[in-house]
Formats: C-alpha cells, sequence, structure tokens
C-alpha cells in the first residue's frame, strides 16, 4: 500500500491542479532595497576546500524515510552504505524526509551514522515529514547537529530550522568558488484558506539576499556560483515540466508537488545572478533535471525504502562533481546496484545545437 497520507495530503491540497498556484508579493517589503555591505550580516559558514585533484564531489541523498527497528526501512540503510562506498563522497547533503516514525532520535542516528562513520561531513535540509513524530523541527535539528562530522550551521531568528551556509574554497584562496544553501522548505501552509504544502518564507529569502549581496561585495562585484538544497520543489518546477519549450533529461512519473503559494525565491535567484541550480527531493518519482530560464531545477533519485510509496525502482543518489576554476558542472545518478544514469554535463549536455 502507498503512502495514503500524503496521496489524501496531496489529492485534498491540489484541487486545482497548476491553477490553484497563487503568488503572493509578501517578500516585496523585505528583501533588501540597497547593495550596503555589512559584515553582521554574513551568516557562520562551514568551509569546505577541493581536493588535490581540483575536484569535489557532493552526493545528495533524498527521502530516506527510515524508521528504526521496521524491517521496511534495511533497502533505505543499506542503499546509504552502498552509494558512500561506491562514490566516496566530499560531502553529503540530506534535502530531507530523512526518517518516517518514531523513535525520531534513534531513527536520526540510525540513518545518519554511515556518514560519521567514514568521517565524511554532511549536512540536512529538513523535509516536510521529519518533525510529525515525537521531536518538534527544532528538536531534530539539534539531534542532527550532535551527529559526529554534522557541520549544519543553522540560523537562527528565521522561518525553519536547518537554514545555512557552506562555501567551497580553492586551497590558499579567502574567496568561496562556490556557495551552497540550504533552505528549510517547512511542512505545511498557515496561511488560512490555502492549504497544502509549505514555501520558503520572505524572512528566508531575504537571509539569502544579504548574504548573496555580501559575498559579491566581497568577490568585487561579481556574483559567486552558487547551489541551493532543500526538499519541496518550488512552484517553477511545476511550470519547467510542464513548458514544452523546457530542456528535461530524467524521469517525471508524477505531478510536481510544489506550494500553492509562489514566495518569490526563483525570482530572487535570477536577481542575484548567482544561484546556478537547485536540488530537492519530495516526489519519490521522479529524477528529473530542467534548465528553465537559466537555472538548473533538479531532483535528487529517491534514496528510501518501503515505508512509502516508490515506483520508480531502484534506488539510489544524486552525485555533484565541481571543477576547480570552472562554473560548469558534472551531475549523475548511482543506481542501487552501481548502475549509472544520466551521466551530464551542465550546462554543455542542455544547450539545444
Amino acid at each position: 500500500m502507498k503512502d495514503i497520507n500524503r496521496r489524501t495530503f496531496i489529492r485534498n491540497s491540489a484541487i486545482a491542479g497548476t491553477a490553484g498556484i497563487v503568488t503572493t508579493n509578501a517578500v516585496a517589503s523585505n528583501v533588501l532595497s540597497s547593495n550596503e555591505y555589512s559584515d553582521k550580516e554574513i551568516s557562520p559558514v562551514s568551509e569546505l576546500q577541493f581536493n588535490n585533484n581540483g575536484r569535489f564531489k557532493i552526493l545528495q541523498f533524498a527521502d530516506t524515510h527510515y524508521i528504526a527497528g521496521d524491517t521496511r526501512s534495511k533497502r533505505a540503510l543499506d542503499n546509504v552504505n552502498q552509494m558512500l562506498d561506491l562514490e566516496k563522497p566530499d560531502l553529503v547533503i540530506h534535502t530531507g524526509d530523512v526518517i518516517f516514525g518514531k523513535p525520531a532520535d534513534k531513527s536520526l542516528r540510525e540513518i545518519l551514522a554511515p556518514m560519521s562513520e567514514r568521517k565524511i561531513p554532511f549536512a540536512v535540509a529538513l523535509g516536510n515529514h521529519d518533525e510529525e513524530y515525537d521531536k518538534n523541527r527544532d528538536e531534530v535539528a539539534e539531534i542532527i547537529n550532535t551527529i559526529p562530522y554534522n557541520i549544519n550551521k543553522n540560523v537562527k531568528g528565521i522561518t525553519g530550522a536547518t537554514n545555512c551556509i557552506l562555501t567551497l574554497k580553492a586551497p590558499k584562496s579567502n574567496i568561496p568558488q562556490w556557495i551552497f544553501y540550504l533552505f528549510d522548505s517547512n511542512r505545511s501552509s498557515h496561511i488560512e484558506d490555502i492549504g497544502g504544502y509549505d514555501y520558503i518564507h520572505p524572512d528566508q529569502i531575504n537571509w539569502y539576499r544579504k548574504q548573496s549581496q555580501n559575498y559579491t561585495h566581497k568577490n568585487n562585484g561579481k556574483p559567486i556560483s552558487s547551489l541551493a538544497f532543500f526538499h519541496i520543489p518550488i512552484p517553477e518546477y511545476k511550470t519547467a515540466a510542464s513548458d514544452d519549450g523546457t530542456f528535461l533529461r530524467g524521469i517525471r512519473a508524477e505531478s510536481v508537488c510544489s506550494p500553492k503559494v509562489n514566495s518569490g525565491l526563483f525570482v530572487s535567484m535570477k536577481e542575484m545572478g548567482d544561484i546556478r541550480a537547485t536540488f530537492v527531493g519530495h516526489d519519490h518519482d521522479c529524477d528529473f533535471a530542467a534548465y528553465w530560464n537559466k537555472i538548473f531545477l533538479i531532483y535528487g533519485r529517491f534514496s528510501g525504502c518501503d515505508t512509502v510509496y516508490n515506483d520508480i525502482k531502484p534506488n539510489g543518489a544524486r552525485i555533484i562533481e565541481l571543477t576547480e576554476g570552472k562554473k560548469n558542472f558534472r551531475s549523475w545518478i548511482r543506481l542501487y546496484g552501481g548502475d549509472i544514469i544520466q551521466d551530464l554535463q551542465y550546462p554543455d549536455d542542455f544547450i539545444k545545437k
């Protein structure tokens, strides 16, 4: 049986399909009105470096939905261990729905332990399900922070529990070559008369804009290439997937389950000029990458198990490989069992010739 709660939630909250998307200008009153620079606005970061070979590999897990003591979760844990052993990443980013039952503490520690055991730095952007059991969202984030090799430095005072920044530098350089923004896409809408999934809020977008502007200032006015990671896809994923002109690669076996509210994150990313790609999970039967208005909108590969629906098998993970001195990147999907699919160069393999 599939995840009835989620399927019911999706059905009830998406009555009008794409026509039900509501846009809002709420963010407009919160964005920066100038390009003023302030050291006080720079959030704490975890700094990473390219390897000696000038490469850096990120492994994205998505939707492990792990439950400690549940035999249906074995496939998720086996997948995590195999992906780490085959790819040997420099960094792991889990884009949420890490767990799917209580005890939350034990479930979190068991599914995230493989990174600690291998001494691999990892960060988490929470999903909508992670707070649904015996720990609230802040408590879940705090547990994750105590696990060895977790590098989340979550920002306090804005919506969500796992908004943070990671930077990637070349050796002997003070300016990052890449910035990784993790956004907490929260759980469900709290707006009266507008149901469905939650969205990335105006204060989170304002935080991102301030960080982006300050990094640009430090880089002599040039935006620094950046990637964004979060759980619930923004509405532009749905627009891109239904646009006949979109160059789309990969599987789209279910509708994009984005929020009804468009809070303006994509527009801010375009205005800041730094985000090259976004990476999400949430929709278990999608693993596609779309090139839309010169930003890549990319899904991870479902990394979970049989505690939830999953119709594209086997499970696996997405890998992103960056090369020192280059703004393009390579990404592929490693399937459980070892096969590789969607091994693509971004943007070269998405440019029509």
